[in-house]
Protein backbone atom coordinates (compact mmCIF):
# COMPACT_ATOMS: atom_id res chain seq x y z
CA UNK A 1 0.00 0.00 0.00
CA UNK A 2 1.11 3.19 -1.11
CA UNK A 3 1.40 6.59 1.71
CA UNK A 4 -1.44 8.24 -0.16
CA UNK A 5 -4.38 4.96 0.36
CA UNK A 6 -2.58 5.32 4.12
CA UNK A 7 -3.11 8.94 4.37
CA UNK A 8 -6.74 8.85 3.30
CA UNK A 9 -7.44 5.98 4.97
CA UNK A 10 -5.88 7.93 8.30
CA UNK A 11 -7.77 10.83 8.09
CA UNK A 12 -10.74 9.76 6.15
CA UNK A 13 -11.35 6.41 8.53
CA UNK A 14 -14.36 5.39 5.97
CA UNK A 15 -16.33 2.49 7.22
CA UNK A 16 -15.35 -1.53 5.97
CA UNK A 17 -14.85 -3.28 4.32
CA UNK A 18 -13.90 -0.61 1.55
CA UNK A 19 -11.78 -0.06 -1.60
CA UNK A 20 -9.55 2.47 -1.94
CA UNK A 21 -7.80 3.46 -5.49
CA UNK A 22 -5.17 6.01 -6.08
CA UNK A 23 -5.93 6.96 -9.53
CA UNK A 24 -2.37 8.05 -9.72
CA UNK A 25 -0.87 4.39 -9.66
CA UNK A 26 -4.08 3.85 -12.25
CA UNK A 27 -2.52 6.27 -14.68
CA UNK A 28 1.33 5.33 -13.81
CA UNK A 29 0.41 1.68 -15.12
CA UNK A 30 -1.37 2.88 -18.26
CA UNK A 31 2.06 4.80 -19.24
CA UNK A 32 3.99 1.72 -18.83
CA UNK A 33 1.34 -0.57 -20.91
CA UNK A 34 1.12 1.93 -23.64
CA UNK A 35 4.75 1.92 -23.96
CA UNK A 36 5.73 -1.64 -24.26
CA UNK A 37 3.85 -2.05 -28.29
CA UNK A 38 4.24 1.30 -28.99
CA UNK A 39 1.76 2.64 -31.64
CA UNK A 40 -0.72 -0.26 -30.47
CA UNK A 41 -4.05 0.87 -28.92
CA UNK A 42 -5.36 -0.31 -25.45
CA UNK A 43 -8.70 -1.07 -25.09
CA UNK A 44 -8.96 -1.18 -21.23
CA UNK A 45 -11.27 -4.01 -20.16
CA UNK A 46 -14.23 -1.96 -18.19
CA UNK A 47 -15.18 -5.01 -16.15
CA UNK A 48 -11.98 -4.83 -13.92
CA UNK A 49 -13.19 -1.95 -12.62
CA UNK A 50 -15.86 0.71 -14.13
CA UNK A 51 -15.62 3.20 -11.71
CA UNK A 52 -16.14 6.33 -13.38
CA UNK A 53 -13.29 8.16 -11.82
CA UNK A 54 -11.12 5.77 -13.72
CA UNK A 55 -12.86 5.74 -16.86
CA UNK A 56 -12.96 9.51 -17.44
CA UNK A 57 -8.88 9.31 -16.37
CA UNK A 58 -7.99 6.65 -19.11
CA UNK A 59 -10.19 8.04 -21.44
CA UNK A 60 -8.49 11.70 -20.79
CA UNK A 61 -4.97 9.85 -21.53
CA UNK A 62 -5.81 8.49 -24.92
CA UNK A 63 -7.34 4.64 -24.12
CA UNK A 64 -9.64 2.92 -25.96
CA UNK A 65 -12.35 1.16 -24.27
CA UNK A 66 -13.36 -3.09 -24.18
CA UNK A 67 -16.71 -3.39 -23.21
CA UNK A 68 -18.79 -6.29 -22.65
CA UNK A 69 -22.16 -5.08 -22.72
CA UNK A 70 -24.45 -1.91 -23.69
CA UNK A 71 -24.77 -0.84 -20.37
CA UNK A 72 -20.23 -0.63 -20.39
CA UNK A 73 -20.33 0.62 -24.14
CA UNK A 74 -22.39 3.99 -22.30
CA UNK A 75 -19.82 4.22 -19.42
CA UNK A 76 -17.03 4.70 -21.95
CA UNK A 77 -19.18 7.26 -23.94
CA UNK A 78 -19.76 8.86 -20.72
CA UNK A 79 -16.59 8.81 -19.61
CA UNK A 80 -16.14 10.82 -23.11
CA UNK A 81 -14.76 8.46 -25.50
CA UNK A 82 -15.02 8.29 -28.90
CA UNK A 83 -17.36 5.34 -30.39
CA UNK A 84 -14.64 4.58 -32.79
CA UNK A 85 -12.34 3.80 -29.59
CA UNK A 86 -14.83 1.38 -28.46
CA UNK A 87 -14.69 -2.54 -29.18
CA UNK A 88 -18.00 -4.57 -28.62
CA UNK A 89 -15.40 -7.22 -27.34
CA UNK A 90 -18.17 -10.08 -25.79
CA UNK A 91 -18.88 -12.71 -28.31
CA UNK A 92 -22.06 -12.97 -26.78
CA UNK A 93 -24.62 -10.21 -27.12
CA UNK A 94 -28.37 -9.81 -27.73
CA UNK A 95 -29.27 -8.64 -30.61
CA UNK A 96 -30.92 -5.27 -29.31
CA UNK A 97 -27.70 -4.73 -27.57
CA UNK A 98 -25.92 -4.85 -30.66
CA UNK A 99 -27.94 -2.83 -32.71
CA UNK A 100 -28.18 -0.17 -30.03
CA UNK A 101 -24.44 0.03 -29.52
CA UNK A 102 -24.00 0.06 -33.39
CA UNK A 103 -26.56 3.13 -33.38
CA UNK A 104 -24.30 5.20 -30.80
CA UNK A 105 -21.63 4.62 -33.28
CA UNK A 106 -19.27 1.49 -32.35
CA UNK A 107 -18.08 -0.27 -35.11
CA UNK A 108 -15.94 -2.79 -33.75
CA UNK A 109 -17.46 -6.12 -32.88
CA UNK A 110 -15.76 -9.78 -31.70
CA UNK A 111 -17.48 -13.12 -32.47
CA UNK A 112 -16.84 -16.83 -32.45
CA UNK A 113 -19.45 -18.68 -34.30
CA UNK A 114 -21.75 -17.57 -37.01
CA UNK A 115 -25.28 -17.43 -34.90
CA UNK A 116 -23.23 -14.48 -33.18
CA UNK A 117 -21.32 -13.52 -36.45
CA UNK A 118 -25.28 -13.50 -38.42
CA UNK A 119 -26.45 -11.36 -35.39
CA UNK A 120 -23.74 -8.69 -36.45
CA UNK A 121 -24.50 -8.83 -39.54
CA UNK A 122 -28.11 -7.93 -39.40
CA UNK A 123 -28.27 -5.53 -36.70
CA UNK A 124 -24.87 -3.27 -37.38
CA UNK A 125 -24.57 -4.06 -41.15
CA UNK A 126 -21.09 -3.06 -42.72
CA UNK A 127 -19.63 -3.33 -38.87
CA UNK A 128 -15.57 -4.27 -38.41
CA UNK A 129 -15.59 -7.55 -36.84
CA UNK A 130 -13.16 -9.74 -35.77
CA UNK A 131 -12.53 -13.44 -34.62
CA UNK A 132 -11.57 -14.40 -31.26
CA UNK A 133 -9.32 -17.86 -31.03
CA UNK A 134 -9.71 -20.41 -28.71
CA UNK A 135 -5.53 -20.56 -27.69
CA UNK A 136 -4.05 -22.25 -24.27
CA UNK A 137 -4.14 -20.76 -21.37
CA UNK A 138 -1.11 -22.78 -19.53
CA UNK A 139 -0.07 -20.82 -16.64
CA UNK A 140 -2.64 -18.36 -16.26
CA UNK A 141 -4.35 -18.37 -12.96
CA UNK A 142 -7.86 -17.53 -13.87
CA UNK A 143 -8.31 -19.33 -17.13
CA UNK A 144 -10.74 -18.19 -19.90
CA UNK A 145 -10.37 -20.96 -22.25
CA UNK A 146 -13.24 -22.89 -21.78
CA UNK A 147 -16.54 -20.49 -22.59
CA UNK A 148 -14.93 -18.43 -25.31
CA UNK A 149 -13.36 -18.94 -28.91
CA UNK A 150 -13.21 -20.83 -31.73
CA UNK A 151 -10.63 -22.85 -33.80
CA UNK A 152 -8.58 -21.85 -36.45
CA UNK A 153 -9.89 -24.01 -39.07
CA UNK A 154 -13.22 -22.46 -38.11
CA UNK A 155 -12.19 -18.94 -37.76
CA UNK A 156 -10.86 -19.25 -41.09
CA UNK A 157 -14.40 -20.24 -42.57
CA UNK A 158 -16.18 -17.90 -40.09
CA UNK A 159 -14.05 -14.38 -41.57
CA UNK A 160 -14.95 -15.41 -45.26
CA UNK A 161 -18.19 -15.76 -43.92
CA UNK A 162 -18.09 -12.37 -43.13
CA UNK A 163 -16.99 -11.08 -45.64
CA UNK A 164 -20.21 -12.30 -47.92
CA UNK A 165 -22.51 -11.14 -44.96
CA UNK A 166 -20.62 -7.47 -46.12
CA UNK A 167 -19.06 -6.92 -42.67
CA UNK A 168 -15.48 -6.19 -42.71
CA UNK A 169 -13.27 -8.94 -40.84
CA UNK A 170 -10.52 -6.90 -39.97
CA UNK A 171 -8.37 -9.41 -37.95
CA UNK A 172 -8.65 -12.10 -35.29
CA UNK A 173 -8.14 -11.76 -31.09
CA UNK A 174 -7.59 -14.18 -28.43
CA UNK A 175 -6.39 -14.24 -24.10
CA UNK A 176 -4.19 -16.14 -22.95
CA UNK A 177 -5.83 -16.42 -19.20
CA UNK A 178 -6.36 -13.76 -16.51
CA UNK A 179 -3.29 -13.41 -14.32
CA UNK A 180 -1.04 -14.96 -16.71
CA UNK A 181 2.41 -15.17 -15.76
CA UNK A 182 4.44 -16.38 -18.68
CA UNK A 183 5.05 -13.98 -21.26
CA UNK A 184 6.19 -16.85 -24.14
CA UNK A 185 2.21 -17.65 -23.49
CA UNK A 186 1.37 -15.45 -26.34
CA UNK A 187 4.04 -17.22 -28.86
CA UNK A 188 2.39 -20.45 -29.61
CA UNK A 189 -1.16 -18.13 -30.36
CA UNK A 190 0.81 -16.06 -32.40
CA UNK A 191 2.09 -18.59 -34.53
CA UNK A 192 -1.59 -19.63 -35.32
CA UNK A 193 -2.37 -16.09 -35.91
CA UNK A 194 0.16 -16.19 -38.35
CA UNK A 195 -1.09 -19.38 -40.09
CA UNK A 196 -4.84 -17.46 -40.23
CA UNK A 197 -3.80 -14.35 -41.82
CA UNK A 198 -1.76 -16.96 -44.17
CA UNK A 199 -4.98 -18.64 -45.39
CA UNK A 200 -7.38 -15.87 -45.68
CA UNK A 201 -4.75 -14.17 -47.74
CA UNK A 202 -5.08 -16.58 -50.71
CA UNK A 203 -8.65 -15.64 -50.39
CA UNK A 204 -8.21 -12.07 -50.99
CA UNK A 205 -8.87 -11.50 -47.70
CA UNK A 206 -6.06 -9.47 -45.84
CA UNK A 207 -6.48 -8.76 -42.12
CA UNK A 208 -4.91 -5.76 -40.62
CA UNK A 209 -5.50 -6.31 -36.93
CA UNK A 210 -4.51 -8.81 -33.92
CA UNK A 211 -6.26 -8.32 -30.87
CA UNK A 212 -3.57 -9.55 -28.04
CA UNK A 213 -6.52 -9.61 -26.00
CA UNK A 214 -5.56 -8.74 -22.00
CA UNK A 215 -3.96 -11.53 -19.48
CA UNK A 216 -1.67 -9.09 -18.10
CA UNK A 217 -1.38 -9.32 -14.74
CA UNK A 218 -0.82 -7.40 -11.51
CA UNK A 219 1.63 -8.90 -8.29
CA UNK A 220 -0.14 -10.67 -5.65
CA UNK A 221 1.73 -12.94 -3.17
CA UNK A 222 4.14 -14.06 -6.23
CA UNK A 223 6.42 -11.94 -8.25
CA UNK A 224 5.26 -11.02 -11.89
CA UNK A 225 7.53 -9.98 -14.84
CA UNK A 226 7.73 -6.41 -15.76
CA UNK A 227 5.51 -5.20 -18.16
CA UNK A 228 8.72 -4.35 -20.78
CA UNK A 229 9.15 -8.17 -20.77
CA UNK A 230 5.58 -9.00 -21.98
CA UNK A 231 6.35 -6.19 -24.58
CA UNK A 232 9.98 -7.32 -25.85
CA UNK A 233 8.33 -11.09 -25.74
CA UNK A 234 5.44 -10.69 -27.73
CA UNK A 235 7.18 -8.63 -30.54
CA UNK A 236 9.91 -11.07 -30.51
CA UNK A 237 7.16 -13.71 -31.55
CA UNK A 238 5.85 -10.94 -33.99
CA UNK A 239 9.07 -10.25 -35.62
CA UNK A 240 9.68 -14.65 -35.85
CA UNK A 241 6.04 -15.31 -37.34
CA UNK A 242 5.63 -11.58 -39.51
CA UNK A 243 9.12 -10.79 -40.55
CA UNK A 244 8.84 -7.22 -42.13
CA UNK A 245 4.78 -7.21 -42.72
CA UNK A 246 3.64 -7.14 -38.55
CA UNK A 247 0.07 -6.11 -38.58
CA UNK A 248 -1.48 -3.63 -36.22
CA UNK A 249 -1.83 -5.20 -32.45
CA UNK A 250 -3.94 -3.82 -29.61
CA UNK A 251 -3.89 -4.79 -26.16
CA UNK A 252 -6.72 -5.09 -23.91
CA UNK A 253 -5.34 -4.97 -20.15
CA UNK A 254 -7.61 -4.72 -16.71
CA UNK A 255 -6.18 -5.97 -14.35
CA UNK A 256 -2.89 -4.95 -14.83
CA UNK A 257 -3.92 -1.22 -14.93
CA UNK A 258 -6.02 -1.61 -12.23
CA UNK A 259 -5.18 -4.10 -10.06
CA UNK A 260 -2.05 -2.64 -7.72
CA UNK A 261 -3.82 0.89 -7.51
CA UNK A 262 -6.14 -0.23 -4.66
CA UNK A 263 -6.30 -1.81 -1.22
CA UNK A 264 -9.50 -2.99 0.55
CA UNK A 265 -9.87 -2.00 4.27
CA UNK A 266 -11.81 -4.81 5.69
CA UNK A 267 -12.41 -4.78 10.06
CA UNK A 268 -11.95 -8.61 11.52
CA UNK A 269 -15.55 -10.17 12.81
CA UNK A 270 -14.78 -12.70 14.55
CA UNK A 271 -11.84 -14.88 15.77
CA UNK A 272 -12.31 -18.49 16.88
CA UNK A 273 -10.50 -22.04 16.99
CA UNK A 274 -13.02 -24.86 16.27
CA UNK A 275 -12.76 -27.78 18.34
CA UNK A 276 -10.30 -30.49 17.37
CA UNK A 277 -8.34 -27.75 15.08
CA UNK A 278 -4.79 -26.53 15.60
CA UNK A 279 -5.59 -23.26 13.13
CA UNK A 280 -7.60 -20.19 13.92
CA UNK A 281 -10.63 -18.58 12.11
CA UNK A 282 -10.51 -15.58 10.84
CA UNK A 283 -13.72 -13.98 9.69
CA UNK A 284 -14.04 -10.64 7.83
CA UNK A 285 -16.49 -8.39 7.42
CA UNK A 286 -15.82 -8.41 3.32
CA UNK A 287 -15.68 -11.91 1.59
CA UNK A 288 -16.74 -13.63 -1.81
CA UNK A 289 -20.32 -11.97 -2.07
CA UNK A 290 -18.39 -8.62 -1.30
CA UNK A 291 -15.70 -8.41 -4.45
CA UNK A 292 -13.83 -11.24 -3.81
CA UNK A 293 -15.12 -13.80 -5.66
CA UNK A 294 -11.59 -14.51 -7.24
CA UNK A 295 -10.92 -16.36 -4.63
CA UNK A 296 -12.84 -19.16 -5.53
CA UNK A 297 -10.55 -22.01 -5.75
CA UNK A 298 -8.29 -20.09 -4.16
CA UNK A 299 -6.74 -19.08 -7.70
CA UNK A 300 -6.14 -15.54 -6.80
CA UNK A 301 -4.19 -15.00 -3.81
CA UNK A 302 -4.32 -11.57 -2.40
CA UNK A 303 -1.65 -10.26 0.38
CA UNK A 304 -3.26 -9.66 3.76
CA UNK A 305 -1.52 -7.64 6.37
CA UNK A 306 -2.31 -5.72 9.58
CA UNK A 307 -0.86 -3.49 11.79
CA UNK A 308 -0.49 -5.86 14.82
CA UNK A 309 2.95 -7.29 15.38
CA UNK A 310 2.69 -10.63 17.04
CA UNK A 311 4.38 -13.73 15.78
CA UNK A 312 2.75 -15.02 12.58
CA UNK A 313 0.62 -18.26 12.80
CA UNK A 314 -1.62 -20.65 10.13
CA UNK A 315 -4.62 -19.14 9.60
CA UNK A 316 -8.33 -20.04 7.79
CA UNK A 317 -9.83 -16.99 5.83
CA UNK A 318 -13.34 -16.36 5.74
CA UNK A 319 -16.22 -14.00 4.95
CA UNK A 320 -18.95 -12.96 6.95
CA UNK A 321 -22.20 -14.92 5.35
CA UNK A 322 -24.20 -17.53 6.25
CA UNK A 323 -23.06 -19.21 3.06
CA UNK A 324 -20.94 -22.20 3.61
CA UNK A 325 -18.51 -21.67 0.28
CA UNK A 326 -17.83 -17.79 2.15
CA UNK A 327 -14.24 -19.23 2.63
CA UNK A 328 -11.70 -17.28 1.18
CA UNK A 329 -8.35 -19.53 1.86
CA UNK A 330 -8.19 -22.29 3.39
CA UNK A 331 -5.96 -24.29 1.40
CA UNK A 332 -3.14 -22.26 0.87
CA UNK A 333 -0.86 -21.12 3.63
CA UNK A 334 -1.66 -17.39 5.03
CA UNK A 335 -0.16 -16.61 8.48
CA UNK A 336 -1.37 -13.65 10.62
CA UNK A 337 -0.04 -12.50 13.58
CA UNK A 338 -0.95 -14.51 16.59
CA UNK A 339 -2.72 -11.47 18.51
CA UNK A 340 -5.21 -10.54 15.87
CA UNK A 341 -8.58 -9.65 17.60
CA UNK A 342 -11.93 -8.48 16.92
CA UNK A 343 -12.19 -5.47 15.84
CA UNK A 344 -8.79 -5.34 14.26
CA UNK A 345 -8.12 -3.83 10.44
CA UNK A 346 -6.49 -5.68 7.90
CA UNK A 347 -5.49 -4.78 4.59
CA UNK A 348 -6.13 -6.75 2.15
CA UNK A 349 -3.60 -5.47 -1.31
CA UNK A 350 -4.10 -4.99 -4.86
CA UNK A 351 -7.55 -5.38 -5.20
CA UNK A 352 -8.47 -2.76 -7.57
CA UNK A 353 -9.73 -4.81 -9.92
CA UNK A 354 -12.38 -7.79 -10.27
CA UNK A 355 -13.84 -6.62 -6.69
CA UNK A 356 -16.73 -4.15 -6.86
CA UNK A 357 -17.84 -5.58 -9.87
CA UNK A 358 -18.05 -9.08 -8.53
CA UNK A 359 -19.73 -7.21 -5.26
CA UNK A 360 -22.89 -8.41 -5.06
CA UNK A 361 -26.55 -6.26 -4.51
CA UNK A 362 -27.21 -6.89 -1.19
CA UNK A 363 -26.56 -11.37 -0.66
CA UNK A 364 -27.60 -11.90 3.23
CA UNK A 365 -28.53 -7.59 3.27
CA UNK A 366 -24.64 -6.78 3.27
CA UNK A 367 -24.17 -3.49 1.14
CA UNK A 368 -22.35 -3.43 -1.83
CA UNK A 369 -18.23 -2.94 -1.43
CA UNK A 370 -18.21 0.65 -0.71
CA UNK A 371 -15.25 2.38 -3.46
CA UNK A 372 -13.27 5.32 -3.34
CA UNK A 373 -10.96 6.81 -6.25
CA UNK A 374 -8.74 9.28 -4.88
Amino acid sequence: MNQKIADFLKTHAPATPCLVVDLDQVAENYRRYAAVLPGSPIFYAIKANPAPEILDLLAQLGSGFDAASLTEVRQALAAGAKAETISFGSTIKKSSEIAAAHALGVKLFAFDCLPELEKIATHAPNADVFCRILVSNDGAEWPLSRKFGCEAEEAVTLLKRARALKLNPIGVSFHVGSQQRNPAQWDSALAVMAKIFADLRLDGIKLELINLGGGFPTRYRRDIPAPEAYGEAIFSSLSKYFGNHIPKTALEPGRALVGDAGVIQSEVVLVSKRMGEDRRWVYLDVGKFHGLAETMDEAIQYDISSDRTGHLESVVIAGPTCDSADVLYEKADYKLPADLALGDKVLIHATGAYTTTYSSVGFNGFPPLASYCI
